[in-house]
């Protein structure tokens, strides 16, 4: 009996055991949800930009993914806090059915609006894009615009100004094989032009490009990989126009996306998954969620770790604002979406 209970109280100990507390990163200077509770059980696919008015986020939230009722929902940070998320966009047809929505990305145009793209389909391999403009830093959203059939916007993450004045954005399809192509539109979403697929998806299946800057007018396309267990690279010196042969980085990659930004200073930081995929399989987990730096965009070193518990910390989202400082959010848990503030100056 006595033995027994011993036995007994060696499992609750163990079981019940607080794992140490994750040391503190001196890079990582915020770490804050953008909410508590909301209308609904999940949330995915997170954007962030910084508008005149601060920053804004928005993601897609619903019952689940590919729910019908899934919509576009946002969030402003004030001095108080974040506001409470409202829906900004649905899925809801003419005929009055309701299909989900998909990946919504913020860009602010320099001193003009406010655009939001989004997908809108049953499907990834059957959606279509969708753009809202906002003229008070997203307090207000015009009607929603159906973008050119073919044209899909920019997939997941953020698309880049060129000098030019061309807005670049990093797109992707998956109704044939996991394929990357490129989009512009010099005219903030009113007429557009399109690559073709860099990639025909049968052994390099790809999607979600995140653009990073280089010296001479080079680009660097960073892209979530489906079968090489690593992040793609493609890269372009006409501006976009065309793109070299997907070519797999040493950087692993589970399946999952990521999200990267060149800094003021030129170098590069990266937003991911540091994971192999599980053996026999196309992905893995996707912990922990890690802050990458880079002065090459091909020798990576690690900034912060946000995340490295047991979970999904996945689809993260960066852009540096006008203090410098790094904008993070990303998917905690399905549940929730967590902001992170990180300064790219302290790198340990």
């Amino acid at each position: 009996m006595k033995l027994h209970a011993f036995y007994l109280s060696v499992f609750f100990a163990v079981s019940t055991r607080v794992l140490p507390a994750q040391p503190a990163n001196p890079a990582v200077l915020k770490s804050e949800f953008i909410y508590e509770q909301a209308p609904f059980p999940e949330c995915h696919a997170s954007t962030i930009a910084e508008t005149p008015q601060g920053l804004m986020t928005a993601w897609f939230g619903g019952t689940r993914e590919r729910h019908p009722d899934v919509g576009i929902w946002v969030s402003s940070a004030t001095k108080s806090g974040w506001t409470t998320p409202v829906e900004v966009a649905t899925g809801v047809q003419a005929d009055g059915k309701r299909l989900p929505c998909w990946n919504p990305v913020l860009f602010q145009v320099p001193k003009g609006e406010l655009l939001l793209f989004y997908k809108v389909g049953p499907s990834p391999s059957t959606w279509w894009g969708m753009l809202k403009r906002s003229t008070d830093g997203g307090k207000s959203w015009s009607a929603a615009e159906r973008l050119p059939d073919g044209i899909a916007g920019p997939i997941k993450n953020k698309p880049v100004l060129l000098p030019s004045g061309v807005l670049l954005c990093p797109s992707s399809s998956e109704d044939h094989n996991w394929r990357v192509h490129f989009e512009q539109t010099s005219d903030w979403g009113k007429t557009w032009q399109r690559t073709e697929a860099i990639n025909d998806g049968v052994n390099d299946g790809a999607i979600q490009p995140s653009i990073l800057f280089h010296p001479g007018g080079q680009l660097q396309a960073l892209c979530r990989s489906q079968r090489t267990g690593f992040i793609a690279e493609t890269w372009s010196t006409d501006g976009g126009k065309s793109w070299s042969p997907l070519q797999k980085t040493t950087l692993p990659n589970p399946n999952s996306g990521t999200d990267a930004v060149t800094l003021a200073d030129g170098r590069q930081v990266l937003v991911y998954n540091p994971v192999s995929p599980t053996p026999g399989k196309s992905g893995g987990p996707r912990t922990p969620l890690e802050v990458a730096i880079s002065s090459d965009g091909k020798t990576w070193k690690t900034l912060a770790v946000l995340e490295n518990t047991p979970g999904e910390y996945s689809y993260p989202a960066v852009i540096q604002t006008a203090d410098g400082l790094l904008q993070i959010t990303y998917t905690w848990k399905r549940q929730r979406i967590r902001h992170v503030v990180v300064d790219p100056k302290k790198v340990s």
